[in-house]
């Protein structure tokens, strides 16, 4: 059983990365018109958010730790406003085969690890979907083997991102549409702020 239970958390953790979001289109972005040295610096700091969030989903659910969802409410509208903000910047990009949405790729992503609205509760629905089977292994001593297993899941995801924004026909396209891909971009972080923004607003305004 620890054998298919740690297995299907590094399969959840490769889930978590590959499923497209902003991290995703921003390490698009940087492959496309900087290089991947860029997109892995900016994906590896990244990465450093994905594992505390994912620690926090899976203590919670083994009973470690419990964080109320107000917190998160408070920070998902903080982070929606982060996320506007580099939509606009996207949307002010005048360059068509120079739209970097970041400056600093390991500042950026560490932003973005640590700042995405969705990455808790994200974590902690998927991370909750593959533990139901083994309600009894969920202990302090089997904790830190699973943030392990997810842990190399979300490292080997990493570099095939890596890799497949850095492909040549990647950069032909990007080259080509690059103005209209980045403000594409711009609108998914501004719809993705907006819908963080409201949603808090409106969880915090149900509960008082």
């Amino acid at each position: 059983m620890a054998f298919d239970l740690y297995a299907t958390t590094f399969l959840a953790g490769l889930l978590y990365v590959l499923i497209p979001g902003p991290a995703t289109l921003a390490a698009l972005s940087l492959s496309a018109t900087v290089g991947r040295g860029a997109c892995a610096r900016f994906l590896g700091f990244h990465l450093l958010g994905d594992l505390t969030w994912a620690i926090l989903a899976i203590c919670a659910i083994v009973g470690i730790s419990q964080t109320g969802p107000l917190l998160f409410d408070l920070i998902g509208i903080v982070c929606g406003f982060y996320l506007i903000w580099h939509g606009v910047t996207a949307l002010r990009s005048t360059g068509s085969q120079q739209a970097e949405i970041v400056s600093t790729p390991w500042k950026s992503g560490l932003m973005f690890g640590f700042t995405n609205p969705k990455a808790y509760p994200f974590a902690l629905a998927m991370f909750t979907s593959v533990f139901a089977r083994y309600e009894e292994a969920m202990t302090f001593q089997n904790a830190a083997p699973l943030v392990l297993a997810a842990f190399c899941g979300f490292s080997f995801a990493t570099v095939g991102v890596v890799f497949w924004t850095g492909m040549p026909i990647t950069r032909k396209i990007f080259s080509r549409y690059g103005r209209l891909i980045t403000r594409a971009i711009g609108l998914v972080f501004i719809a993705a702020g907006t819908k963080s923004i409201l949603s808090g607003s409106s969880n915090i305004g149900f509960r008082t």
